[in-house]
Order: C-alpha cells, then sequence, then structure tokens
C-alpha cells in the first residue's frame, strides 16, 4: 500500500507540528528518559516489549539497582532475575537480557555495541528494539516502529485505510525523522501515540495490518507459566501434585506447561515420575 507523494509533502509539517506541540505540553517524565547509559536504556527497551509503562515504572529502578550493570547481571543467580523480573511478564524476556548481559561481557568487554546488525545477534533484540537503542543511547536517527509510533501514523496519514503494513509506514518515519534530535523526537512521537491511545474512541492500530487481538490472559497458558514460576520461586523443589492443587488445576494441563519452562532453561526436572521441579539457580 502506497501513499501520494504530494499528500505526505502536504501533511507531514502539520504532523511534525502536532507531534511537537503535545510533547511541549504533555511530555511524559520517565526515569529511563534520565539516562543514555546503554545498559540502561537496553533494560527499559526489553522489560517495556508489549508491557505497559506503568508496570515497568515499578521494575525498571529497583531492577537496575539490584544489577546495575552488565556484569553483576552475567553473574546473577537465574533465581534472582527471575524474583525481580515478576509482575511484568514474558519472563522468557528475563533470560534473553541475561544472556546478552553475559555475551556483552564476554564478548565486547562490557560495551554495548552500536551497530545494528550487531544488537540484532543479541537474545531477545530484533530491529525494533535495536532502532530504539541506538536511538535513545546514542541520539542516533534509526528508523523503527513500535505500537505508539504505529498508532500515530496510523491516525494521521492513513484515516481510512485497512490493514495498512509496516513498510507503508516507514517511509513516513523516515521523512519526518528530526536527525538532529532523534531521541527527544521519538519521545514525542510516542508520547502523542500513547495519548491518541487514551483519547480516540477506536485505536488506529486495529487498521495495521499487524494487528491482533489479545487472548484474555486470565486462565491462559501464559498465566499457568507465570504461576508455575511464582510458586517454585517460593518453595523449590515442588511436585507437580501440589502446583495442580494450589493452582487448582488439572495436572495433564500443567505437565506439558513445565516440560515447555524445562526446555526454555527456567526449571529443571528431578523426577519425571512425580514431576518434581525447581527453579535453575
Amino acid at each position: 500500500m502506497g501513499i501520494k507523494k504530494e499528500i505526505v509533502k502536504k501533511n507531514q509539517k502539520k504532523f511534525i507540528t502536532a507531534v511537537w506541540s503535545h510533547y511541549q505540553a504533555h511530555k511524559r517524565l520517565l526515569p529511563w528518559r534520565e539516562t543514555d547509559r546503554p545498559y540502561a536504556i537496553l533494560v527499559s527497551e526489553i522489560m517495556l516489549q508489549q508491557t505497559q509503562v506503568t508496570r515497568v515504572l515499578n521494575k525498571y529502578q529497583p531492577f537496575l539497582k539490584q544489577f546495575p550493570s552488565f556484569a553483576s547481571l552475567a553473574r546473577a543467580p537465574q533465581s534472582s532475575v527471575l524474583a525481580a523480573w515478576q509482575g511484568l511478564g514474558y519472563n522468557r524476556r528475563a533470560l534473553a537480557l541475561q544472556r546478552t548481559a553475559a555475551i556483552v561481557s564476554s564478548q565486547w568487554r562490557g560495551k554495548l555495541p552500536q551497530d545494528a546488525k550487531a544488537l540484532c545477534s543479541l537474545p531477545g533484540i530484533g530491529t525494533a528494539t535495536a532502532g530504539a537503542i541506538r536511538a535513545f543511547a546514542w541520539n542516533l536517527p534509526s528508523v523503527f516502529i513500535e505500537t505508539n509510533i504505529r498508532r500515530a501514523y496510523l491516525h494521521y496519514f492513513f484515516p481510512r485505510s485497512r490493514s495498512v503494513p509496516d513498510t507503508a509506514i516507514m517511509p513516513l518515519i523516515e521523512a519526518t525523522l528530526d536527525r538532529k534530535r532523534p531521541r527527544e523526537w521519538y519521545w514525542a512521537l510516542m508520547d502523542y501515540g500513547s495519548y491518541l491511545g487514551t483519547t480516540l474512541s477506536a485505536n488506529p492500530n486495529i487498521r495495521s495490518k499487524h494487528y491482533t487481538r489479545q487472548s484474555a490472559f486470565q486462565g491462559s497458558n501464559r498465566f499457568l507459566r507465570g504461576a508455575l514460576l511464582r510458586l517454585a520461586l517460593k518453595s523449590s523443589p515442588l511436585t507437580l501434585a501440589k502446583a495442580a492443587s494450589l493452582l487448582a488445576a488439572p495436572p495433564s494441563r500443567l505437565r506439558p506447561l513445565i516440560t515447555q519452562l524445562e526446555q526454555e532453561g527456567f526449571i529443571t526436572i528431578h523426577c519425571k515420575r512425580s514431576f518434581t521441579f525447581s527453579i535453575n539457580s
């Protein structure tokens, strides 16, 4: 899906003015905006993946206090990292972040690489996260898209379109990017997109080709996986029977989830017969 050049030129300046005006009046004061330290930026970006800002606010600074550097995070017990991560969900991100810390410590002398390709080679970092890290840590004019950015462009440039692919939005992001101050431009852009998400009756992101409605969390497999990890952190080792009783869930449903957690490196199953398991230290 394309967009006519004359439409872009006509609306581009208005869009930029709208974004900056909103930012000047309503910019959010967020702790990860008070630093350009690559490690702290990395932690914030991994935490913010598919997670609301309000939840990250409660965890970000305590996590950095407990694990203030790549080296400290790399050498920490996995159980401590998972315990500090509780409440953020998507626990795979915690393991990926710790693996990245280990790689940066051993292969990059404790310094996060600036190169986009090198960043994307690290666990848990895709193109969007790499772009955000490059913009926020080093003020580099990288081009990337995330949910608030996508919402802003869909609202302004594609008000009547349906199933808009990101490939149609990326050229607009590049065309409107403030290359002298990309860090602050992306802050403004995200704040504007967040504002639209709370004030518009219909979320513009439903017009994205990549939009998917999240299924209910309560009672889902993701919910049960998180609950199993919380139990294992509190009482380890733990049996399948006890976990099933505490979670009021059938053992037949929990057994494959426990196996999955072992395969992903979260836990160790000590006895296949009783399915006794413990969190990896």
